[in-house]
């Protein structure tokens, strides 16, 4: 089990962009949605930003942000929950 599958799909969340896009407001689940539409280039470049902290293995520290492989994870699992 991914740290990823404690998150809810209804915590709110703001998918931003490295290059500047504007950004997505909404939950996670819209943000795993939008991450599985998007192309090869813009995937590398997208981070989720939690209104929550969650804790990661092996860090002292609880992180804000989520990187394209975490937010790849929340994509699959959307799509595993949906089908």
């Amino acid at each position: 089990m991914a740290f990823t599958d404690d998150i809810p799909w209804d915590q709110p969340a703001t998918m931003i962009d490295l290059e500047g896009r504007a950004p997505i407001i909404g939950t996670i689940r819209d943000c795993a949605l939008h991450y599985g539409l998007y192309k090869p280039h813009a995937r590398d470049n997208a981070r989720v930003l939690l209104t929550k902290p969650i804790h990661r293995e092996g860090r002292q520290t609880r992180t804000w942000l989520l990187d394209p492989s975490e937010i790849a994870e929340l994509a699959d699992r959307l799509a595993r929950e949906t089908n």
